[in-house]
């Protein structure tokens, strides 16, 4: 509680002092200003979590000061004033305000909602971080064209709810591609749901992605939601579509051309807002003169083709991404940071790497485990492919 800081401006130096007096017994960092402009200047040089602002004050008022302050800080702003109305207090929430309180103050109302905004902070915190790990979790690293031209095309596509079909060999990072291209959307607060098509069994794919109700099948002892109701308002990736059934493909086009959905063993349908994302490593134009995959649908999905390439077609990334994979491995291994020498990077860069960036990643994790301090050429001979 000691690293919460608090900001109190109010003109009159008894209020002042009583809030600074009240907020410090309960372990808070407290800085009083006297004006609106002060307080301005005080935002300058430090960072608080919490500002109490008075409305009506001399000079520049809570409200002017309010609309200033939101473009200067994160700290959440509760205004208190002794002339409020129903209107300011409205205004004020509308302007960005976290709270308002009339004057009196009540002593419980206010440390109630002084705790509330810091545990909202530390909440909208705790958010930010754990979506820069999910970010870097699925980054797409490297430098080569083929990487750049993919990365400017999710900047262009992402912002729109155009379908997207991702091919490319298994290993090659797909399931990134889907990731940028969710996060970078404005369906990025809502859920992305993955469902791979080649591991659910194809007399129970249709339950995962459309839910079944209570006793529609022998083993259905209550209602679930499918894959498509839980995605509403985000985005569905179906990872190798190419394995899916046809009887399943007849029911996803049905839902892609409504936008509705039923439930198996239902009669009412449910209308679903969902942007689709698909994925797979085979060639479906092949796949659809071989009769295994419906054309109509294939049409549906490619609105955008994003072509991922194999890591033998983008060799100078290979440095980059055993560099990547060396750094964020050793830190959750606990270990300190190896290096690999230029030889070993160059031998690393010769191999056929036939599990692409999957194989290339495990390969890396190998040689942390085995080795020490530096990663050598020999190092690289002895441990890269197991089965030599």
């Amino acid at each position: 509680m000691a690293n919460n800081k608090i900001l109190v401006i109010d003109d009159e130096a008894t209020i002042r002092r009583t809030l600074k007096e009240i907020l410090e017994y309960e372990k808070y960092a407290v800085d009083t200003a006297e004006t609106a402009i002060a307080a301005i200047e005080m935002l300058k040089q430090a960072h608080y979590e919490l500002i109490l602002c008075d409305v009506k004050m001399p000079g520049m008022d809570g409200i002017e000061f309010l609309s200033q302050a939101i473009t200067m800080t994160d700290a959440s702003i509760v205004m208190i004033s002794g002339h409020g109305t129903i209107e300011t207090a409205v205004d004020a929430i509308k302007k960005g305000a976290y709270d308002y309180i009339a004057k009196p103050l009540d002593l419980n109302r206010l440390l109630v909602t002084v705790r509330n905004a810091l545990d909202k902070n530390s909440l909208v915190a705790e958010a930010k971080i754990l979506k820069q790990k999910i970010y870097s979790r699925y980054r797409i690293v490297g430098e080569s064209d083929a990487i750049k031209d993919i990365l400017s095309l999710i900047d262009k596509v992402a912002v729109t709810d155009a379908r997207v079909l991702i091919t490319g060999e298994n290993g090659t990072g797909k399931e990134l591609v889907a990731h940028q291209l969710h996060e970078k959307s404005l369906r990025a607060a809502a859920p992305f749901v993955e469902v791979n098509c080649a591991a659910i069994p194809s007399e129970l794919i249709e339950s995962q992605l459309f839910g079944h109700e209570k006793g529609s099948f022998t083993s259905a002892v209550k209602m679930r939601k499918g894959d498509f109701e839980l995605a509403n308002g985000g985005t569905l990736f179906l990872d190798e579509i190419g394995d899916m059934s046809l009887a399943a493909q007849a029911k996803v086009l049905r839902a892609l051309q409504e936008g509705r959905i039923m439930r198996v063993g239902g009669e009412k349908e449910i209308v679903v807002d969902v942007r689709v994302i698909a994925a797979t490593n085979k060639n479906l134009r092949e796949e659809i003169e071989k009769g295994n995959f419906r054309e109509d649908l294939y049409h549906r999905l490619s609105v955008i083709l994003i072509n991922v390439p194999p890591l033998r077609e983008r060799t100078g990334d290979i440095p980059l991404l055993a560099n990547y994979f060396l750094t964020e491995l050793s830190g959750k291994m606990g270990k300190a940071p190896l290096s690999f020498m230029p030889e070993a990077l160059e031998k690393l860069s010769q191999m056929p790497w036939r599990g692409n960036i999957r194989e290339l990643h495990n390969v890396v994790e190998r040689l942390i485990i085995l080795c020490d301090k530096v990663i050598t050429e020999s190092d690289v001979i002895k441990f890269a492919n197991p089965f030599r």
